[in-house]
């Protein structure tokens, strides 16, 4: 185990090349979400302590800039509904797809209509990889991740998301049509 009475408590996100480029390689060397998940918590345990805490801050990061009305209603289309829990799995999914997925998806959530083959358990979700980083810190330490992490600098997660209108409703699914005809079109019963 290694020592952590040095270690600070965290507000720096990883860089983002190597966050990306750590995803990346992950979805090559992998045939389903559980061999990803091992895939990124072998590689992220590689890195320093404090670049394992900023892979999470990336991730949570990412979390924060897909927090909108859109990108809710593409996860409401892709998994025929969406509670809050499922919408952080959705979009942790999305993240887990790599960087031109995710980026493609935050410009246009229907571009995810390329996706649809890369179905998990029968949903668009990828829970656990919210949780790679904190794996891998715990088996590097036996600490937990979240002790380490300076909350009074670090307000782009889950705590402070942005409040927003929701541009479509569920019961009128002509609303969702019109942000997602795509995947509306495909998956929408």
């Amino acid at each position: 185990m290694i020592d952590t009475s040095n270690l600070h408590k965290v507000s720096e996100m990883l860089d983002q090349d190597l966050f990306w480029t750590i995803v990346d390689k992950s979805i090559k060397e992998s045939t389903s979400p559980e061999e990803q998940e091992q895939k990124l918590i072998k590689e992220i345990s590689k890195l320093s302590l404090k670049e394992i805490i900023g892979f999470r801050l990336r991730t949570d990061k990412l979390l924060y800039d897909t927090y909108n009305s859109e990108m809710w209603c593409a996860g409401y289309i892709m998994n025929q509904g969406c509670s809050d829990d499922g919408f952080e799995y959705f979009r942790n999914w999305i993240i887990s797809r790599g960087k031109d997925v995710f980026y493609n998806a935050k410009s246009n959530p229907d571009s995810l209509i390329s996706e649809i083959e890369h179905q998990v358990y029968g949903f668009y979700e990828f829970e656990s990889f919210w949780y790679v980083a904190l794996e891998a810190f715990n088996i590097k330490t036996g600490k937990d991740l979240y002790d380490y992490i300076d909350n009074d600098t670090f307000k782009t997660n889950e705590g402070h998301y942005p409040r927003f209108e929701f541009t479509w409703k569920e019961d009128e699914p002509e609303t969702m049509k019109s942000i997602c005809p795509n995947l509306y079109s495909k998956l929408w019963n």
